[in-house]
């Protein structure tokens, strides 16, 4: 069967397809961020519950008085993303979509079901004692499920060429398992929110530090070194993954080829001043070179889209409307949502530091 034939026409778009790009990519930058602040924090929590039990541990109270805000802030930030992939890759998320329905659809109760434990951690904390564990634990778990269904998803809608499949297994079952990259894709997107998690810790115990907790810099190390291990483990996951890639993505001679090789390499560069930072316990530093690296990481998850659909597609064959109009009340509600947002974290932030 030809791959090309089970491809539905794409819609039109109201603005040239470059434009859409870029929002997609910064939207996407801001919604992995949180997504790894919100995870890796949650996993750290977990596993620090386990290690002590019973016992009082600082940094699991803090976190599980944010982790609310963080999965809330997490998925008012995966709208527009979501959206903009839509826009530009709709005939292809939309088909793999219906062959995973089943999975697709139970994202949102298990998002709730997460979210609902994530809550009862923060409101209950003392009260659950040893219990605290499971609940947090089965938090993390759900977010985990949820990552991993996202994860079927955007790598089943890039790979017409298994779509077939749906006609053996047409109840919405069907997951994209048999695709090499999956589960390198995957722990490479888990190590990630781990290094996150560490880093945002040590950054907000250094805070704490400078407003004169004198166990902040203990804190401040713990954090630094769960960025620094788990990012050194993303190297040896991360070249696990290139390697699963298809061999046109390893083809250095094509102009795509060429634009994921220096993305990758000046991924691995930024990645690697992040953990002489995060080595030295020195967050701030560590932070900005890690958000350097994941911007440069979606890029080279970008250019890796388009090398899988270049057989079939790329948005330049899109057909533009010319209707500017939508798309600038967009971006004027995008930039003053960007303002009142920070705004509200900075007040919300100061005033809960002040109380």
């Amino acid at each position: 069967m030809n791959p090309a034939a089970l491809i539905p026409i794409p819609d039109s778009i109201p603005v040239s397809w470059g434009w859409l790009q870029l929002f997609s990519t910064i939207t996407f930058f801001l919604h992995v961020v949180m997504m790894n602040i919100m995870l890796g924090t949650a996993m750290i929590a977990f596993v620090n519950q386990i290690r002590a039990g019973r016992a009082e541990i600082p940094v699991s109270r803090d976190i599980s008085k944010e982790l609310p805000f963080a999965i809330a802030f997490t998925i008012n930030f995966g709208v527009a993303p979501l959206l903009f992939t839509q826009v530009l890759y709709g005939h292809f998320l939309y088909t793999s979509s219906v062959l995973m329905a089943v999975f697709w659809l139970s994202v949102i109760p298990t998002l709730i079901a997460a979210y609902y434990l994530a809550y009862i951690f923060n409101l209950k904390y003392d009260a659950l004692g040893t219990v605290r564990t499971l609940v947090i634990g089965g938090s993390v778990l759900l977010l985990l499920l949820i990552a991993f269904i996202f994860t079927n998803n955007l790598t089943l809608m890039q790979r017409p060429e298994s779509w077939h499949r749906f006609l053996a297994r047409p109840d919405g079952w069907l997951l994209n398992l048999d695709d090499a990259t999956l589960i390198p894709r995957y722990l490479h997107f888990v190590l990630s929110a781990l290094a996150l998690g560490g880093i945002s810790i040590a950054l907000f115990y250094e805070f704490r530090g400078r407003r004169g907790d004198p166990d902040a810099k203990k804190w401040v190390r713990h954090g630094s070194n769960w960025f620094t291990y788990a990012t050194l483990a993303n190297f040896g996951i991360g070249f696990w993954f290139f390697m699963a890639l298809p061999a046109t993505a390893h083809d250095f001679s094509t102009t795509l080829g060429k634009s994921l090789a220096i993305s990758i390499i000046a991924g691995i560069g930024a990645g690697i001043l992040s953990i002489v930072f995060g080595w030295r316990a020195r967050p701030r530093p560590a932070f900005i070179w890690t958000l350097i690296t994941i911007f440069i990481m979606i890029i080279s998850r970008e250019l890796t889209r388009a090398i899988y659909l270049h057989p079939y597609f790329t948005p330049s064959d899109l057909t533009v409307t010319g209707q500017y109009s939508p798309f600038i009340l967009f971006l004027a509600f995008f930039l003053g949502g960007l303002v009142l947002i920070a705004w509200m974290v900075k007040t919300a932030f100061f005033s809960g530091r002040a109380e």
